[in-house]
């Protein structure tokens, strides 16, 4: 059975905090396991995530993003917020394919989660090394209760 919550970690570990999805996920793995939830490290993305995407009833993505604020920043976009957010922001990417460009593969198929959600953490440092700033490292706690706050309310 396909578990009802995708949360998708995205980004580029060996570029400091353009790999803050992939650490919120890796640290969202290690606690507490919420039944129904899988986690996936999407990297730097590409088009074989679509079939995970299309498999779930609900898709929470955690990802670097331009929020125009102070390194650490952390925002939840959910539904066509985030389908609008990403609209918005049109820009070059380390990823191999947008996540714009890969939702809109999920949509031609008929299979966009109704409930989606995008957790994005300004980054501070976009330079190459493995850890993230400390601005993002102590975002990360902060991106994980976005998310299991989310799992909790659309689940009530």
């Amino acid at each position: 059975m396909a578990p009802a919550v995708l949360v998708l970690g995205i980004g580029n570990t060996l570029l400091s905090d353009e790999g803050a999805g992939v650490h919120a996920v890796r640290s969202l793995e290690a606690g507490e396991t919420l039944p129904g939830v899988r986690y996936v490290d999407g990297g730097t993305l590409s088009f074989t995530l679509a079939g995970a995407i299309e498999d779930s009833e609900q898709l929470i993505v955690v990802d670097a993003a331009e929020l125009e604020a102070p390194g650490g920043t952390v925002r939840c976009y959910e539904g066509e917020a985030m389908d609008a957010f990403l609209g918005s922001r049109r820009r070059r990417s380390v990823h191999e394919v947008s996540l714009l460009d890969l939702l809109a593969v999920v949509l031609l198929a008929g299979r966009l989660p109704q409930r989606r959600a995008l957790v994005g953490i300004q980054p501070a440092i976009l330079d190459w090394g493995h850890d993230p700033s400390p601005a993002v490292q102590q975002a990360i706690p902060a991106a994980c209760i976005q998310v299991r706050d989310l799992i909790q309310r659309w689940r009530a």
